[in-house]
């Protein structure tokens, strides 16, 4: 084990000492870099003939001879009047300025009109979770009622539930499957007795309604 720790630590060693004289020879080498200069060539320089065919597209357009231009001045043989953007492309230059870079007091201005409207907006936010909190209380209490109803309509269904299976129970004389068709049948029946009480009860109460005047009237005389 030693022995391999110590091999361990010799090759350490010998890399960083590696590294460490790799590094001021690359340092050394940046150092020294001197590129080549361009070297152009102005008895001679390259005008590319627009007319041929062989000339490439992007060499008869205005761009390149502003390159050129740039770089061999008159010796280009372009005329630098025809450098200048013409009167459209100027309009288009200038609405691209105003638009992209506009002046300090429009650009206060976008700024006074976004606050403004994030204000307006804060302002709306605000009217509507103050009409909805106005509103809570009165949520919760319909809340709490609907639920009181569910509950008891489920307590009352549950009643008339037994109600019936007891009544099934008492006619046929043993417990019904609430699923099975019989059971429905009674249901069915009942529920049609129950209709044809209601209307009786509800014709006798209009009999009755309709009567009491003429009775008042004969006992008054």
């Amino acid at each position: 084990m030693a022995a391999s720790l110590l091999s361990r630590r010799t090759g350490l060693f010998f890399g960083v000492s590696k590294l460490n004289s790799f590094i001021p020879a690359v340092v050394h080498q940046i150092a020294n870099y001197n590129p080549r200069p361009l070297w152009l060539n102005i008895k001679n320089p390259y005008i590319p003939d627009k007319e041929s065919e062989k000339t490439p597209d992007w060499q008869k357009t205005e761009k390149y001879d502003r390159r050129l231009f740039g770089r061999y001045g008159r010796a280009s043989g372009i005329d630098p009047a025809k450098l200048w953007p013409s009167h459209d492309r100027l309009e288009e230059l200038v609405a691209e300025e105003r638009e992209w870079h506009p002046p300090v007091e429009v650009m206060l201005g976008n700024i006074a009109a976004r606050e403004k409207e994030k204000a307006q907006k804060r302002m709306e936010r605000e009217k509507t979770i103050a009409a909805n909190m106005a509103k809570m209380p009165k949520m919760i209490a319909d809340w709490k009622k609907q639920k009181r109803e569910t509950k008891q309509k489920q307590r009352e269904d549950k009643i008339r539930r037994d109600k019936l299976l007891a009544e099934a129970r008492e006619r046929f004389g043993y417990a019904l499957d609430p699923r099975s068709a019989k059971f429905k049948e009674m249901v069915a029946e009942i529920e049609k007795e129950e209709k044809k009480k209601k209307k009786l009860q509800k014709r006798r109460k209009k009999e009755d309604e309709q009567g009491l005047p003429t009775a008042t009237a004969e006992a008054s005389q």
